[in-house]
């Protein structure tokens, strides 16, 4: 015991660290590792949660090749994500130019560019529901007056793009909180230096700010792709999916095979597949922020 202790009083300030973040690590692995490994376990089985789950090897994986609403839901995943990502990436950093100046209550402005970030997307959703109704929406009243008046959410054809605005509303005010921190650590001279050199305001944005952007922009694009592949809620509570499965994305159709129809193997090999999505766009993000280092 005295020799424990002994070693103890030795190592005390090695130790310390990794005590406080044993916990931590605790909680990561399970809410977070241990569930990805189950997920994989489930997807070669088939499982209806009440009984046992019974190995199928790939069976699952063979028949999202031959499920059309699989397809449907990939497709619509990816029209989500890049009628998303670009335009809330673009609006963040436009956001951020605009904040970067020295205006009046320009924390206020930054508190109301992030309040959507913060609200609920539940809440979200529901408002633009309201804003899209065809009857009394404030956009159909707007519509109104040119003679126009569209099904948003009804359409096969508007709704998608309905949905995408409202998550670009979500996400804009996020990525503008990010860029606006990346701008503020541009240095001042270099701004100053290119304005000698003759660079207009475009040029001082394209040859010096944008570049040293890089890294924010790619940290940008990875939270954005997540969170707007994993958008169930604003999906679910505006369309559930429809009208036609128009909207039908990839998170939205693993909520119904699993707890809809429950298939909960065929349902965790969907998950796989959007875990894979994931990573692959992510990493194309990474290898692209960093090719021309």
């Amino acid at each position: 015991m005295t020799a424990v202790y002994s070693w103890f009083q030795k190592n005390k300030l090695r130790i310390t660290p990794y005590v406080f973040l044993t916990p931590n690590i605790i909680l990561f692995f399970t809410f977070m590792i241990a569930p990805i490994i189950f997920i994989f376990f489930i997807s070669f089985h088939e499982w209806n949660i009440i009984g046992d789950p019974s190995f199928i090897g790939l069976s699952n994986y063979t028949e999202l090749f031959f499920d059309s609403l699989f397809w449907t839901a990939l497709g619509n995943t990816l029209y989500f994500t890049i009628g998303v990502v670009p335009i809330s990436a673009a609006l963040g950093i436009g956001g951020a130019l605009l904040l970067r100046m020295k205006t009046p209550f320009r924390a206020f402005f930054r508190a109301i560019f992030f309040m959507p970030v913060v609200v609920s997307m539940v809440a979200t959703a529901l408002i633009w529901v309201w804003m899209f109704n065809p009857d009394f929406g404030l956009i159909n009243e707007w519509l109104g007056y040119i003679g126009v008046n569209p099904d948003w959410l009804g359409s096969t054809t508007l709704a998608m793009p309905a949905v995408i605005i409202a998550m670009i509303w979500v996400q804009a005010g996020y990525s503008l909180v990010i860029y606006l921190a990346g701008v503020q650590n541009v240095p001042e001279n270099l701004y100053e230096s290119a304005q000698i050199d003759g660079a207009n305001k475009w040029q001082q944005f394209w040859n010096v700010t944008l570049p040293l952007l890089k890294p924010t922009t790619v940290f940008v694009v990875i939270i954005l792709v997540i969170n707007t592949i994993m958008a169930f809620d604003l999906v679910y509570t505006m369309t559930s999916g429809g009208p036609g499965n128009s909207t039908m994305i990839l998170i939205n159709y693993i909520f119904r095979a699993s707890f809809e129809e429950g298939a909960m193997g065929y349902g965790a090999a969907l998950g796989v597949v959007q875990f894979i999505l994931v990573l692959a766009i992510s990493g194309i993000s990474l290898w692209l922020g960093r090719e021309k280092e």
